[in-house]
Parts: C-alpha cells; structure tokens; sequence
C-alpha cells in the first residue's frame, strides 16, 4: 500500500481515511506504555478465541486482534476499531490461556483509549446508550443502582443472562437499603472528595475525552462540577468562620 492509499470509512461522514492517519493511529497503539506487555508474538493457535465469551455471540476474535497488530496491518486495525472492539468483555480469559502469554484484552483496551483520542464515531456509538450511566458516575462520584441493569437495556449480553435475573432480584430484596430499589445513588460521596475526583478527571484529561464522546453530556457534567465547587468553597468559608469565632 503507497503512503497515499486510502480506504473506506463507514462510519464517518469524511468518504476517505488517509494513509497518515492510519499510521498516526497505530503509532499511538504500539507507543502505548502497556504494548510491549501485552504482545510477545503470535503462534496463530487460536487457543485465545476458542475460549473467548464474546466471541460465541458477536463477530469478534482475539486471535485476531493480535494478527493484526502483531502483523502491523494498518487497515485491518483500523476496521477493527470501529466495531470489533468494543464486543471484548475484557475478562482476561484469552491471557490465561496464550502461550505466548500475550493480553488480546490489554490490546483491545489500548485501542479502545487511542479510538478516543482519535475521536472516532464508533467511540461515539459505542458510548451514546451508556451517558446516563456516565453522569450518574461522574456527576455522584457513585455507582448505578442495580435496577439500571436491565435486560432491556443491555439486549446485546446474550441467553445467558436470563440465569442470573433472578437471583439478582432476589440480592436486591436481601439488600436493606431503599435506594438499591431507586435510580437514586447507593450511598452519598462526601463533597471534598467529588470535587477532588472532577479535579483528577480534569488534570487528567478525561474531561476533554468526554467532551470528544459526548458535548452534551460533558456540559451537563460542567454544570454539576461548577456547583458542586461552589458548594464546597463555601462549606470552607464557614469552617474558616467557626474557627474564628
């Protein structure tokens, strides 16, 4: 392929992908510090796959993942990324079983951050149906209550999760706290730490990651901040006053 080839680009309203941004995105993969830990080589046994979860219900193969970026195939990475992986479930269990010892989760979750930064529509996609979650996480410092788990909310688990419905209903009704039952947070985070979680997620760049997924959503997510550290300056004011007095 010449340094001016260009492919197709599904999901994108741009008709073309430049060769340079091929080559920039996998440069930002196999400059990713954890690349070197999760890819030693490729016997192409197949082992990984044949023991993947994900792989049983969606067009997804770690085997493949790690050929093609073991073989270094520009499009074949980037194709991947728009759809394939995001079907990983990141369990791990392909790394238990290669006998290279390479990580094809590792590897998935090292595209996964580079398609963000890249800001590519399948990131987009992918992310649209969870930003409830997101603002409940990120504006709460919590995490969802079970009744946001759903089956109709998450068509794509599979069968198999119908094994697990009811004894999850059964732990909720065990669980003596009413908010398990809600949409409301388990537990309230104390104020100091919420504004110190929005200050590592903004001196980390997360934010701006959020802003590239989700401009409503990360706005939504300025609002709450922007209060929540007024609340909090203000707490402080009238612990300073008490002091003095």
């Amino acid at each position: 392929m010449s340094e001016h080839s260009l492919i197709s680009d599904p999901l994108s309203d741009e008709p073309v992908v430049p060769y340079e941004k091929l080559e920039a995105i996998f440069d930002d993969i196999k400059g990713h510090m954890l690349y070197d830990h999760e890819l030693h080589g490729c016997l192409n046994c197949g082992i990984c796959t044949a023991t993947c979860p994900s792989a049983s219900y969606y067009d997804y193969s770690p085997r493949e993942i790690v050929q093609l970026l073991w073989t270094e195939n520009l499009e074949g990475i980037y194709d991947a990324m728009q759809e394939k992986i995001w079907s990983c479930a990141q369990c791990y269990t392909c790394a238990a079983r290669c006998p290279f010892e390479n990580s094809p989760g590792g590897l998935v979750m090292i595209m996964r951050e580079v398609a963000i930064k890249h800001e590519m529509e399948s990131v987009k996609a992918v992310l649209r149906p969870f930003s409830r979650v997101l603002l409940k996480v990120i504006s709460t410092g919590n995490q969802l209550a079970p009744n946001m788990i759903t089956r109709e909310a998450f068509p794509d688990w599979g069968p198999d999760v119908s094994k697990v419905e009811a004894p999850l209903a059964i732990l909720r009704k065990a669980i003596p706290m009413p908010t398990m039952h809600t949409l409301d947070t388990a537990w309230v985070v104390n104020l100091k730490t919420s504004v110190e979680l929005f200050s590592i997620w903004e001196a980390t760049g997360v934010l701006d990651q959020l802003e590239s997924v989700d401009e409503n959503l990360f706005d939504v997510v300025l609002d709450v901040m922007d209060e929540k550290r007024e609340e909090y300056e203000d707490w402080l004011e009238e612990q300073e006053d008490e002091d003095d007095e």
